[in-house]
């Protein structure tokens, strides 16, 4: 089986896995979609470029992120924080403290929220994380420690205005 037919089984038996990861950067489905398709079609340009088949998982995970950050690039930054700011209904607490934990974490350096979303959002481990973003696992741990202590703070100050 050469290195184009391998590719191509590999995307077919993780093409949940593959969607879920777009999802969590996208926050939609149809872009999520898109950004898929996108790194998909970068993938099959660029298998020649793949130096261990035994990391072509990882290499397309990079290739899979990278394309919904030039998306969201794309998208306006300010939308999200927008709709977040206009909700004022007190009776949904549990949606306001969602869209601010959301709003919280998209104030991260990109190092710390990327490894937020791939832990919390996406199930993986420390070490898969580390594999993704080529960082060692300690480096993984201290950031993902790190964003959580901002996040708290971020809604222990949310809360406090609140009030």
């Amino acid at each position: 089986m050469d290195i184009k037919e391998k590719l191509s089984e590999m995307l077919k038996d993780n093409q949940t896995k593959y969607y879920r990861l777009a999802l969590s950067y996208t926050k939609k489905t149809e872009d999520a979609m898109d950004v898929l398709q996108e790194a998909i079609v970068k993938a099959f340009e660029n298998y020649h470029k793949l130096k261990n088949v035994a990391y072509m998982d990882t290499w397309f995970c990079r290739i899979l992120i990278n394309e919904s950050l030039t998306m969201l690039r794309k998208r306006q930054k300010e939308e999200m924080l927008e709709n977040a700011d206009m909700i004022v209904d007190h009776h949904q607490k549990d949606i306001l403290a969602d869209l601010v934990l959301k709003k919280a974490l998209y104030k991260l350096d990109d190092n710390l929220k990327h490894i937020v979303i791939l832990r919390f959002y996406n199930d993986m481990k420390i070490e898969e994380i580390a594999a993704i973003t080529d960082t060692n696992v300690s480096t993984v741990k201290s950031r993902l420690y790190k964003a959580l202590r901002i996040l708290k703070k971020e809604m222990e100050d949310s809360c406090s205005e609140e009030k």
